[in-house]
């Protein structure tokens, strides 16, 4: 007999995305070539001077000992991001306390809802979303109210029609643009009607803003605190895992209100013990670097969109080309669409050998869509392209 697992887990929506790696799987097991493009898993190599830089660090003395707050590379650490963060988006932050490094940002954003939710709290999630977002919340043992993002609305929330009373039992709110999975954009007015609706509300809002240098045809991403006030109630999440490649590393960080990271702060403190040494050190070489590699990844993904869109719509699936992210968000063809998003990605799998993520892993709105995540060669998305078209063909 196994002992019963807390009730926490048992709210917790099923994480599709096993079920997908476990339908993949079955399909190798039969031999079926599958191409994945389920994860948003960078396939690119990291910088080669953040591989020089772990070596090297991971080699010094001392620093194979726990990560120190008052440590030499620790305030280093913190005084780059916080250069970084003026140069990128001219937001200046004090890197002792508006600075917090994270073990990856999916780790932060999770106890953001661990540090503030009570049971009788909503978080505001709007959905569909990066699942930790919404199970972050209900781990936590909050209250989980999701945000419909509708394309016709451009997948914004429409939070000036919130009922008052789920408002005022509101602590938390979770943005992500550009957006995971939808691909959606938003520019700095968007923001500030945000920051304008909160204000007076203690509702903390924290921005995902994960995505913000894969960005293509010259938009750019703003960041939410650049809007004025921003810092009285918003922190903002961020992570070397896409700009860089280095999703392995665990390495991200958080920045804005000095109160809510130092309450995030004493969370983590009794929970881990900070980063490795060596995986700062190559962090603090490539954010402040020159950032070509950035730049060259950024190509390497307009060139994947470009390809892989123009196939789609030859075929007659129509799809919007995205200007963030490497994701394609995709509505199930008029001909499978009285499949579910996972049944149809079953289908995708075991009849032509391709992994997606399916649309209700991102929350209950997501049904109807898939995802693409566009982290394979040209060459095997072409094969990829080969295969859909097939389906597609197929007299049902």
């Amino acid at each position: 007999m196994h002992p019963a697992t807390a009730n926490r887990l048992k709210r917790l929506p099923p994480y599709l995305f096993t079920v997908v790696d476990e339908l993949r799987e079955k399909a190798m097991e039969r031999g079926i070539d599958v191409i994945d493009l389920s994860m948003g898993s960078p396939d690119q190599p990291p910088p080669p001077e953040a591989v020089e830089e772990l070596y090297r660090a991971a080699k010094q003395e001392g620093n194979q000992r726990y990560s120190r707050e008052d440590g030499k590379i620790e305030k280093k650490l913190k005084e780059v991001i916080a250069r970084w963060y003026a140069g990128r988006f001219g937001v200046e932050l004090d890197p002792k306390t508006e600075v917090l490094p994270l073990i990856g940002s999916k780790e932060g954003i999770a106890h953001l809802s661990l540090t503030f939710l009570n049971n009788d709290d909503i978080a505001l999630v709007p959905s569909p979303a990066y699942p930790v977002h919404f199970n972050g919340a209900i781990m936590a043992g909050g209250i989980l109210y999701n945000l419909p993002l509708r394309e016709e609305k451009g997948y914004k929330p429409e939070l000036k029609k919130l009922d008052k009373s789920i408002v005022r039992m509101a602590k938390l709110l979770f943005l992500s643009y550009p957006h995971n999975p939808t691909t959606a954009v938003v520019d700095i007015n968007f923001f500030k009607e945000v920051v304008d609706w909160a204000k007076g509300k203690e509702i903390i809002i924290g921005n995902d803003l994960a995505y913000s240098d894969i960005v293509f045809d010259g938009y750019k991403a703003p960041s939410l605190l650049q809007v004025k006030g921003a810092k009285d109630f918003c922190v903002e999440f961020h992570t070397l895992s896409k700009s860089y490649n280095m999703p392995g590393w665990r390495i991200g960080f958080c920045v804005g209100n000095r109160e809510i990271l130092s309450a995030l702060k004493k969370t983590k403190s009794y929970i881990d013990f900070g980063l490795f040494r060596a995986i700062q050190a190559a962090a603090i070489k490539v954010l402040s670097g020159d950032q070509s590699c950035v730049k060259r990844t950024v190509e390497i993904y307009r060139k994947r969109r470009d390809l892989f869109v123009k196939g789609l719509k030859e075929m007659g699936w129509e799809v919007e080309k995205p200007k963030a992210t490497f994701y394609i968000w995709a509505r199930i063809p008029l001909k499978y669409s009285a499949l579910t998003s996972m049944e149809f990605t079953q289908l995708l799998i075991e009849e032509a050998g391709i992994a997606v993520a399916p649309g209700t892993g991102f929350g209950e709105y997501g049904e109807g869509f898939i995802r693409f995540a566009l982290v394979e060669n040209e060459q095997r998305l072409i094969v990829a392209l080969e295969r859909i078209r097939k389906i597609l063909e197929i007299e049902g």
